[in-house]
């Protein structure tokens, strides 16, 4: 594998961005592991951070690039701050960023990269997983497969939650009023409800059974049933923390329809 970092303009955000990029890369060692590369065509992942990370959160903290050796993925790790995944009212539109120039950014940059809906996919922790499922329910021309890992999926109905978290000033920064979340562009359920199944990429939603926001993720997948989305649902002990996601972002790159 080839693991490079990139500092990129974004019009967008009319600032710097940090990326981490995992690309595959023959390789043959005499010690250590081999790994498969690919020129052209190459299936990608874009790996959200959570609300404490950045760019570098899931090579610092889980194995990822080992993981992915053998399986001829690119994964594109991007830095979004603390914006979660929304055009905010503050005039920073991350949304738009995430959604339309980092694409555009990665195809430029990394040409071998597929274009294709089928081998494109979405994954994130926390905040991470609320944009990866945001992409989904957004952006469903663009990917096959999206996944959360205790993902903060119910902002307008958990919002009392997310209020011990950060002030309510942090997040009308975001979202606007909060009285306003409910029925919005940003509000997943919503989004969930007024897309149609066939239309939608397949989920995958895992949350710890001790983690605060397992109820977050149990209502998501109950709404996406009733909905009749492709959705799978997986628990297991756990918490808020690096153990679960390393464990579980291994059974996400298992599931990835490669």
């Amino acid at each position: 594998m080839a693991f490079l970092q990139a500092n990129v303009f974004s019009n967008v955000l009319e600032m710097e961005v940090m990326l981490d990029i995992i690309l595959p890369q023959e390789t043959k060692k005499t010690f250590g592991t081999n790994t498969k590369g690919t020129s052209e065509d190459v299936p990608v992942l874009y790996l959200l951070h959570g609300m404490n990370g950045n760019h570098s959160v899931w090579q610092r903290r889980t194995a990822i690039e080992r993981y992915v050796a053998n399986m001829g993925l690119a994964v594109i790790m991007p830095s979004t701050d603390l914006a979660w995944y929304t055009d905010t009212r503050y005039d920073m539109n991350y949304w738009t960023f995430i959604a339309e120039e980092l694409p555009e950014i990665c195809h430029e940059l990394f040409p071998q990269l597929t274009t294709k809906r089928a081998k494109t996919f979405a994954a994130g922790l926390s905040m991470g997983g609320y944009g990866a499922v945001k992409l989904g329910l957004r952006k469903p021309e663009n990917f096959a497969a999206i996944a959360s890992l205790s993902g903060g999926l119910t902002i307008a109905e958990g919002m009392d939650q997310l209020l011990e978290i950060k002030g309510r000033s942090y997040w009308e920064g975001i979202f606007g009023p909060l009285a306003e979340i409910k029925g919005s562009e940003n509000d997943l359920i919503h989004l969930i409800k007024n897309l149609e199944a066939a239309q939608a990429p397949k989920f995958f939603i895992t949350c710890g059974t001790e983690d605060p926001l397992h109820q977050s993720s149990t209502y998501t997948v109950e709404k996406m049933q009733e909905q009749g989305y492709d959705v799978s649902f997986e628990d297991g002990p756990g918490e808020h923390d690096w153990i679960y996601w390393d464990h579980w972002i291994q059974r996400i790159l298992d599931w990835l329809p490669l």
